[in-house]
C-alpha cells in the first residue's frame, strides 16, 4: 500500500460562483446537482474569505457577487420567507437587510454566516411587502409585529 500523498504538492481547482449564483470549476461550469448539492454543503467562510475544506487542504472558492442568491420572497402569517437558487427556503431576518447605494438588496442567510443577494423579481417582491408611513415618505417591513424601516436609497 502506498502512503498518503502530500496535500502540499496537490493541484488546487480552482472554484468560482458567478454573479448570478452559477458555479464554475476551472472556466467549465457545474451543472449536476449532485455535485452541486456537496459544494454548497461545502462552502463555508471565514476572515480569509470563502473555501471548502476537503480532507486537511483549504480550497479557496472565489466569489463574484455574493455566494447565495434570493430568487423569492414570500409573507408566510407575519413572517417573510425567503426562497434560495439552492432550492432551501427560511425566514428572513429583516435585521439583516442592507441595500447597496445602487438600491441592490442584499441579506444575511444559513444561520447568518453568508450574504445572499436578492435577485431582481426578489427585490420587486420584497419591495411590494413594504408598507409606507402616514406621510408616504417612509417605507416598511412590518415583520413579527416590528416595523423594520428601509433605506431611502431602498424605495426612491
Amino acid at each position: 500500500m502506498s502512503p498518503p500523498s502530500d496535500p502540499s504538492t496537490w493541484t488546487l481547482p480552482r472554484l468560482r460562483i458567478a454573479r448570478d449564483g452559477a458555479w464554475f470549476h476551472d472556466d467549465q461550469e457545474v451543472t449536476h446537482e449532485g455535485i452541486l448539492e456537496n459544494l454548497r454543503d461545502g462552502l463555508d467562510v471565514d476572515e480569509q474569505g470563502h473555501y471548502i475544506r476537503i480532507g486537511p487542504v483549504r480550497v479557496p472558492v472565489e466569489v463574484e457577487d455574493a455566494p447565495w442568491i434570493v430568487v423569492r420572497v414570500e409573507r408566510q402569517g407575519d413572517q417573510l420567507e425567503i426562497f434560495l437558487n439552492d432550492m432551501t427556503r427560511e425566514r428572513l431576518r429583516p435585521e439583516t437587510l442592507r441595500f447597496t447605494a445602487a438600491a441592490v438588496p442584499y441579506c444575511r442567510v444559513k444561520d447568518g454566516r453568508f450574504e445572499a443577494r436578492l435577485g431582481r423579481s426578489a427585490a420587486h417582491q420584497l419591495l411590494a411587502l413594504a408598507e409606507s408611513d402616514a406621510e408616504g415618505r417612509h417605507a416598511a417591513l412590518v415583520v413579527g409585529g416590528r416595523r423594520h424601516q428601509l433605506p431611502e436609497a431602498a424605495t426612491g
